[in-house]
């Protein structure tokens, strides 16, 4: 004889806060379940993953809170339908499949392992957020920063290529289990010269050629084609650099160049510990609040 349960809408609502999907196959609706599960998980993490390496900086913030909005509008969907459906279907025969043991081996399988690994693939392979700790990349990118990083940049089969300008996300060589943000300068080949505030490569100085900036002075400088901002604040304790960038590395600089640890301090950078290219600033957050103007800033 087959025995007939009441349905708890409180228990399906509860599952779906868990995971969205959840309360759904709890009520019977598998398909509309797992639908509801795959919904939340492009959204919040593929769907993500595009916006930061699609959408232009002006539209960044506003499709990045679509985004969101679309991820809290599936969580409370599934948690009023789980509600409903509950209510609606009080009396039920469990199937066979009904078990506390599935139950428990979906929960595990939607949010101990299918989100992360899929989180953790977008990560490794195609964006990831960083925020910035440290100055050492003032003016262009600021210390409260949170930006996106391209981690198709660099990698075998990927279309970014190493080029002089680029803000490059890499691993450190004196500390290999963190990374960090400078701007590579030069690349295998090339000979750095820098002697206080000049820097030369390939003996083309980089920035308008005998300007002596005043301390904590902004100045614009420029490599192939590209500019962008840098600045000293002091000459003290500089070391004098005169090299060629060995065979697969690249020599980096901050451009906060007397508040930054670099190649000139612990050499060159290899290639292949380049692991992504800082695209733009999603969120900004300094001693005075938000820095509104920065949301969204396509960083060169």
């Amino acid at each position: 004889m087959q025995t007939v349960k009441p349905r708890k809408p409180l228990l399906a609502l509860l599952m779906s806060l868990v995971l969205p999907g959840f309360g759904q196959i709890y009520n019977g609706e598998v398909n509309k379940g797992v639908w509801l599960i795959i919904g939340l998980a492009f959204v919040s993490v593929p769907g993500l993953a595009f916006l930061a390496l699609y959408v232009p900086g002006r539209l960044m913030i506003v499709m990045l809170l679509a985004a969101v909005l679309a991820a809290l509008a599936i969580w409370v969907y599934a948690m009023a339908d789980a509600w409903h459906q509950s209510k609606r279907k009080q009396d039920y025969v469990p199937e066979r499949w009904q078990t506390s043991g599935f139950y428990a081996l979906v929960l595990i399988a939607g949010n101990l392992v299918a989100l992360p690994v899929l989180g953790g693939y977008v990560r490794a392979h195609f964006v990831e957020s960083f925020r910035i700790p440290s100055t050492s990349m003032e003016p262009s990118v600021l210390r409260g920063d949170f930006l996106f990083a391209d981690k198709r940049y660099n990698c075998r089969g990927c279309k970014g290529r190493i080029a002089r300008g680029d803000i490059a996300v890499f691993t450190y060589p004196n500390d290999r289990t963190q990374l960090n943000i400078k701007r590579i300068i030069a690349l295998p080949g090339d000979h750095v010269r820098i002697e206080g505030r000049t820097v030369e490569v390939n003996e083309r100085e980089l920035g308008p050629p005998g300007v002596d900036a005043v301390a904590g002075d902004i100045t614009e400088t420029s490599a192939d084609g590209r500019e962008w901002r840098v600045q000293w604040e002091e000459l003290a304790g500089d070391p004098v650099i005169d090299l060629v960038v060995p065979p697969g590395e690249v020599f980096v600089l901050g451009d906060n160049r007397s508040f930054s640890r670099d190649s000139r301090h612990v050499g060159t950078v290899p290639m292949q510990d380049v692991v992504g290219r800082a695209r733009q600033v999603w969120f900004s957050r300094g001693p005075d609040g938000i820095r509104w103007g920065r949301l969204g800033k396509t960083l060169e």
